[in-house]
């Protein structure tokens, strides 16, 4: 039998309930705190939406900024089709390119100097009274030389994609992290558009008549200008030093940088004739809009990834990561090209497309952070410029190799490009450190 053992002095039980007999009461343990969910990726926007006026001025930005894929396209189905001529066509939409490189940068000076929604406005009235005109000239079989003055009358079409940027740079002037994602999300949406605008300009004209498609991106335009205009509250205010500003031309820097622009256009110029010879060349000419459509699928996804990660501390060191990335995987679709498979081609070029996002979002921060908010529409709008004029070139030496070489081997023009934009950019990185506009960012 084992010996007794008294109770403890501490505890006396009472039926099922144990009383704490102790002079002292019990530690407590605190409450749990709970768990903090990990932000997703939609967060960074939710945030940027979240300010008062985003929305409607985005929704402006949209609208107007779908033309850009349309008019083009909708140009060249209706004057080839009622002309017979796709070099007519060709060259008609070659000179409204060239206009709107030379005059895009005029109309975003009178944007800094007199604001927004005064200059927006007419400039997209005048556009669309371009539009009308070559419309009509088309339509009554007017002569050849009043389709080129009529096309180049749309070069005043407002830049609505750095005019929204510009509006985001000023609500969030100290939040580097919410400047980077509305950054990507305006390039994403460019892409969207892009993307959008080819195939809605395609099926006007063919499923209605060939003029639709230029009728319908008149009026997106005009009403996306007057909606965005509308929004007076997230406008920027007009620098009263704006006016007798030299141009951002003259910053340290910024030459340079629109090089490696002109170099990264070239890329995407080239690419399209390119894939548009490649899939005619394969019997698939009414699939390479899908196929092009892939890639901007692909830079429109990466552009909205790329908003929610960290913005860059050293922008430069980050613009020459993002053109080393996409110079490797340029070469991806030259590869699927001599496979013979379009398909090969078109997931090749979905994943190329992933670069291209990143590549551009960084170097409008570079342009935000070198040129001043003053002079910020006519520093962006010089960028797309520069990409205009890279479209051009390599459209140009994309056909000139197709022409001369193959159409697989047509893709060496756009990995060409896209080395040279890598070696712009490690030359130049070394300047831009010692540059006293670029030092506070790398």
């Amino acid at each position: 039998m084992p010996p007794y053992e008294a109770p403890s002095p501490m505890l006396a039980v009472s039926g099922d309930v144990l009383i704490a007999m102790d002079r002292h009461p019990p530690r407590q343990r605190p409450p749990r705190e709970p768990k903090r969910l990990r932000p997703g990726r939609l967060s960074p926007y939710r945030r940027l939406f979240a300010t008062p006026g985003a929305r409607a001025f985005t929704a402006g930005s949209l609208v107007a900024r779908i033309p850009m894929g349309m008019f083009s396209v909708s140009a060249v189905m209706m004057i080839a089709g009622s002309r017979g001529s796709y070099a007519l066509a060709g060259a008609v939409t070659a000179t409204g390119l060239a206009a709107t490189a030379l005059v895009g940068p005029w109309t975003a000076r009178l944007v800094d100097r007199h604001g927004q929604a005064r200059v927006a406005v007419p400039a997209a009235a005048v556009a669309v009274l371009g539009s009308l005109a070559l419309l009509l000239c088309v339509h009554y079989d007017a002569p050849a030389w009043t389709l080129f003055a009529a096309y180049a009358a749309t070069a005043t079409t407002p830049n609505t994609g750095g005019m929204s940027r510009a509006r985001w740079s000023h609500i969030h002037q100290g939040d580097r992290a919410a400047r980077h994602t509305a950054n990507s999300f305006e390039q994403a949406a460019d892409e969207l558009c892009f993307m959008l605008g080819p195939v809605a300009a395609a099926f006007l004209c063919s499923a209605l008549f060939p003029e639709a498609g230029t009728l319908t991106g008149a009026v997106l335009l005009m009403t996306g200008t007057l909606i965005f205009a509308a929004q007076r509250g997230t406008e920027p205010p007009v620098s009263p030093h704006s006016r007798g500003v030299r141009s951002p031309l003259h910053l340290p820097g910024i030459r340079a940088l629109l090089t490696v622009f002109l170099a990264t256009g070239a890329v995407f110029g080239s690419m399209e004739v390119v894939t548009l010879a490649y899939a005619d060349d394969r019997g698939h000419g009414a699939a390479a809009g899908a196929v092009l459509a892939l890639q901007a699928a692909g830079s429109c996804v990466a552009g909205l990834l790329y908003g929610s990660a960290r913005p860059a501390a050293d922008v430069g060191r980050r613009l020459l990561a993002c053109v080393s990335a996409m110079t490797v995987l340029m070469s991806l679709p030259l590869l699927a090209a001599f496979t013979g498979s379009l398909a090969a081609v078109a997931a090749a070029l979905l994943l190329a497309g992933a670069a291209t996002a990143p590549t551009l979002v960084t170097g409008m921060a570079l342009i935000q952070h070198v040129v001043p908010q003053a002079q910020l529409n006519e520093g962006m709008t010089l960028a797309v410029a520069a990409l205009l004029g890279g479209v051009a070139a390599g459209a140009a030496s994309g056909g000139w190799i197709v022409e001369h070489a193959g159409a697989a081997s047509g893709y060496l023009a756009p990995v060409a490009a896209a080395g040279l934009a890598l070696l712009l950019c490690a030359t130049l990185h070394r300047p831009w450190k010692r540059g006293r506009t670029f030092r506070s960012l790398c």
